[in-house]
């Protein structure tokens, strides 16, 4: 019951928001620096965020993956970007799950309420929980968001099949 009471409560706060553009996004660099997800699109490649918390069983497993596609895409056509969602309380377990996964790519932190929200009124949906996975296409458009685990190799395809579509 006090889960979708929460739930209601984040819903509600969210509808209250103007339309989030990723500039509008409330993250920082492991530095403090404000940083938005916009810093990371639009330059012609596609960009695959993974919204992730430290405890989370399936990010710890997917993480691994991610690094992978990463560094096989990022001097080519995608790259991607981790959201923590553990808030700068929890910034020490956060950094230390970038170290445990020797992760190659850029990593953002964010509040929790602050994130949530910020999804909701992006996609329009509930924030399910992590891992969630936003892609944004090469215009810095976002074209998919999906809560849960998403195989890297699902994301290569549904990278080919638009871009081959585009290229018609």
């Amino acid at each position: 019951m006090m889960k979708n009471l929460t739930a209601l409560v984040l819903l509600s706060l969210a509808c209250m928001l103007p339309s989030a553009k990723a500039a509008d996004a409330p993250f920082t660099d492991f530095d403090g620096k404000p940083r938005s997800i916009a810093d990371y699109t639009g330059d012609g490649r596609w960009l695959v965020v993974m919204i992730w918390a430290h405890d989370c069983g399936v990010c710890n497993r997917e993480a691994e993956g991610y690094a992978q596609f990463h560094a096989a895409h990022v001097d080519r056509d995608a790259r991607v970007l981790g959201i923590s969602l553990d808030g700068q309380e929890k910034q020490a377990e956060a950094r230390a799950f970038v170290d445990r996964h020797d992760l190659p790519f850029p990593n953002l932190i964010g509040e929790p309420v602050s994130t949530m929200l910020y999804y909701m009124n992006l996609t329009q949906e509930p924030f399910r929980g992590t891992p969630t996975i936003l892609l944004y296409g090469p215009d810095g458009d976002l074209k998919a968001a999906q809560a849960g685990a998403v195989p890297v190799d699902s994301i290569e395809a549904y990278i080919t099949r638009k871009s081959t579509a585009a290229a018609r």
